[in-house]
């Protein structure tokens, strides 16, 4: 599952495999032309039923897009009134009533995402990652470097992190073969932080938005709240510049003054 949502039948479909079926079904949908990437929507997994029918071509989403049909998932074409959305589910063969908002109204599946996740973390873990440095026979690595972007054996990492030497302070992670850079964690949850609270003035996960505590806080997303702040620094730090000529003349006269009066 990509991004699962949960259907009022309590089955699950993935957001982008909800779009393309709400397309097929003559509704519009935002963010059409993405690719699925999950494996339980690639076009070899999907169904017979569904693979038959064409689906749209780009010209003509962007034709449909800036006709203006729609202002949220799941309004049908060429309507004037909001009517209901039917979606058939995968699972129960069912057609569910998803309302007048179609996709919108649907819950993101947070737990089943995080399942999803740890299952992909353990089939990579559990495939064999070779040492990057060995000669051949090549060892199979054991530890892995952030800061390196590469995986070593026992062996080849002590070779390249000789101590004395700043590379002997990086910290082995386990072996991958796709290295990311340290996000900031969510110390409550151990979750990765990826909105920030302005209420609050802190940095929450996604398991922090959906409590209590931040109802009704206004909440954006980490890179919108960075790029605010950046800006907002940026204009104060120029108001100082362009005055600070200003404030040193009268910092000279004011000890002019000072000797002036002690004379």
């Amino acid at each position: 599952y990509k991004q699962p949502l949960a259907l009022p039948c309590a089955h699950n479909v993935c957001h982008v495999c909800a779009s393309e079926v709400l397309l097929q079904h003559g509704y519009l949908c935002c963010d059409p032309t993405s690719e699925p990437s999950s494996p339980a929507a690639t076009p070899a997994t999907r169904s017979p039923r569904l693979a038959r029918r064409a689906v749209p071509k780009p010209d003509r989403l962007d034709r449909l897009l800036k006709s203006g049909f729609g202002t949220y998932p799941g309004r049908k074409r060429g309507t004037v009134h909001p009517q209901t959305v039917s979606f058939p589910c995968p699972a129960c063969q069912r057609d569910v009533d998803l309302g007048e908002r179609g996709l919108g109204s649907l819950f993101r599946n947070l737990t089943l995402e995080r399942v999803v996740e740890r299952y992909r973390q353990t089939i990579n873990i559990s495939a064999a990652i070779m040492c990057q440095f060995c000669k051949p026979p090549q060892l199979e690595a054991t530890k892995g470097c952030t800061e390196c972007k590469s995986s070593f054996c026992n062996e080849c990492f002590k070779l390249y992190h000789p101590w004395g030497t700043q590379k002997a302070q990086h910290e082995p992670t386990p072996p991958t073969l796709t290295f990311r850079p340290k996000g900031l964690m969510c110390p409550e949850h151990k979750e990765e932080v990826t909105h920030y609270c302005k209420t609050c003035q802190r940095l929450v996960c996604q398991l922090c938005r959906v409590r209590r505590t931040h109802t009704s806080h206004k909440i954006t997303p980490v890179l919108s709240a960075y790029q605010a702040l950046r800006e907002k620094l940026t204009k104060s730090l120029a108001y100082i510049l362009s005055s600070q000529d200003t404030v040193q003349t009268q910092i000279a006269e004011l000890e002019e003054t000072v000797k002036h009066t002690e004379v």
